[in-house]
This record gives C-alpha cells, structure tokens and sequence, in this order.
C-alpha cells in the first residue's frame, strides 16, 4: 500500500511541477536518453510484433480477470473500488515509465533555442518564396522519384538513416540513435480512419506507421517518427528533423520531404497567392497530390478524426506543448527562421 501511494504520489508531482528544461536538456535528453533508446529499439527491433500491442492487451485482460476475480470475492461494491484504485495504480505506474523512457523530451530545451534561429526572418514573403522552392523541386525530383524502387514498408531504409543521422546532429543531437523498423500496429484501423500516419511507442520506442500511406509519403512519415526516436518529442520540430533527413538522403526522400513541405507552406498563404503558387505544379506532383486526398477520403472517418486529433490536442498541452497539434505547422517557422538546410 505505502509503495502504491507513493507512486501515485510521485506521478502527480511529476504532472504538476516540470523540471527545469536546462536540467531536462543535459541530463535526460542529451545524457541517459540516447542509451535508452539505443537498447530498447535495438530490442523491440528484434521482432516484427508491436510490442506496445502486446502490452495493451496484457494489462487489458489483467485487470478484467483481476476485476472478475473481486467481483466474486467482494461483490459489486467492493469491485469497483479496488478496481479503481487498481486503475489509479496502473495509471501512475504507466505515467512515470512513459516520462522515463521517453516523455521527459517535451521538457527540454526548443530547437529554435539551441541553433541560430532569427524570428525577423519568417514572413509572408519567406513562406511565399518557400512555397515557390518546393515547386521547382517537387516538379525536378518527380520522374527520378517515381523511376527508383520504393523500399518495403517495414524496411530500414540506409540511405534515409544516414540523411536522419546528419540531421540530428546538425540539430545538436546525439548521431548514434537507433532506427526503428517501421510496424503495423492492431491498432491499424483506427490509425486509418483517424487520420493517423504514424506513432511513436514511448515505451518500448518503436516506429508504428498506417498502412495506407502511399510510398511517396512514407520516408516523410518515417524519417518524422525517427526524429521523436531520438528525442524531438515536439512535432514541429520532428516534422523539421524528417524534412532535414529526407533532404540528405535519395531523390526519393527528397521528393518525399518536398511534398510534405509544399503542402505545410500551401496551407499557411493567403488563398489566392496560394492558387497562383499551385498553378507551377507538373502533372506528376498534382497526381501524387490527389491520391493523397483520394487515400483521406477514403479511409477517413470524419467524427472519429475530430475526436482523435481534439484528444491528441489536449495530450500535447498536458505535456507542456502550449500549441497543441497546431505545433506540427511549426516546421515552416523553423525552416524559415533557422536557413538550415
């Protein structure tokens, strides 16, 4: 009981009072966590099983034998209480673990804190010459693209963890982080009909992608879950390490990296500078581009969307992200304001 209390203790303090980002930077995220994550991915790499699946499902039926068990032992009164605090239990336990294997990276220091980063360079005028650059490269890298073999969906791809390698570490981060090889989680069809392209398991940090992203999007997609794998838990700024990567590595990542931004940029322009932007736009590129919307309107399910992403949103400001999934648009910010390419 005193151990019980004690975790749930220590889990509300760890929820209501963050620890200094400084401390978090040089002790956590630039010290344990890149041993961390090179065991446990190096681990769970080792099977091509969801092993945060196998979790779930454990604690799952756990509790509901152990709450069939007090239902016959304490009846239905004594049931829900012990379950309760059974749940509790389990909910502080799950809390501590995610920020020792992994959350305690949403309290480090911000990218744009730790490289030059000018704000007066991010204006409307940056973003429309952005938007423009993509373009041109999208239109340039397309055949090359198209013409190589994409990789399997559950392969590491070399090339793309080299250019995520370089990328991490022109960000100051540690270059000896482990790749994780991409998986299909049981969870797969609500990734789909979410509108979930990827996960992060923050306990056994592996790489979850949904199964209906297209070849083109996927080094994106991966290169993106890689950089939370080595501990860029903010989106924005993981959206900027898989830009960074796919921009090092093959004319396929490339177009991957491009295409992801063209839209990010497209979305934040006024709508008429924007119709003029697109109109630059091959044939290819607008072809990759609505199958994109054409896979969205398929799979999505609006509703559960909504209720996902809302969720999502309160899960990122819980864990100090004041912008919520708005901070995925950040890339734009940080691509602008920092020039690093």
């Amino acid at each position: 009981m005193r151990l019980r209390f004690g975790l749930i203790v220590l889990a509300a303090l760890a929820l209501l009072v963050p620890l200094p980002s400084s401390f978090v930077e040089r002790a956590y995220s630039s010290a344990l966590f890149p041993h961390v994550q090179r065991w446990t991915t190096a681990a769970s790499n080792t099977t091509a099983i969801v092993w945060l699946d196998v979790l779930v499902v454990v604690v799952l039926a756990g509790v509901l034998a152990l709450a069939s068990a007090d239902v016959m032992r304490h009846g239905w009164r004594g049931a829900v209480l012990r379950s309760a605090v059974r749940l509790v239990t389990i909910a502080a336990v799950a809390y501590v673990a995610f920020l020792a294997m992994w959350g305690l990276n949403y309290q480090r220091e911000p990218v744009r804190d730790r490289v030059p980063f000018d704000a007066a360079r991010v204006t409307p005028d940056a973003a429309a010459r952005l938007a423009r650059d993509s373009v041109v490269r999208v239109n340039g890298l397309y055949r090359e693209a198209h013409a190589a073999a994409w990789p399997a969906a559950d392969a590491i791809d070399p090339t793309l963890v080299e250019g995520w390698r370089h990328a991490v570490g022109m960000l100051g981060g540690h270059a000896a982080f482990q790749p994780a090889r991409p998986k299909r989680s049981l969870l797969d069809l609500y990734f789909r009909r979410a509108g979930v392209a990827g996960m992060t398991d923050p306990y056994f940090l592996e790489t979850i992608v949904a199964s209906d992203i297209l070849p083109f999007e996927r080094p994106h997609v991966v290169a993106h879950e890689w950089a939370h794998l080595a501990g860029f838990a903010d989106e924005g700024e993981a959206n900027f390490v898989g830009w960074l990567a796919c921009l090092r590595g093959s004319d396929a990542h490339r177009y991957s990296g491009w295409l992801f931004l063209y839209s990010e940029v497209m979305s934040g322009l006024p709508r008429a500078e924007a119709q003029v932007i697109a109109a630059g736009l091959d044939e290819g590129p607008r072809a990759d581009l609505r199958a994109i919307r054409d896979r969205q309107k398929r799979e999505l399910s609006p509703r559960l969307s909504r209720a996902g992403w809302q969720v999502y949103d309160q899960y990122l400001k819980a864990n100090r992200v004041d912008a919520g999934t708005a901070s995925y648009a950040e890339v734009v910010q940080l691509i602008l304001g920092t020039d690093i390419r």
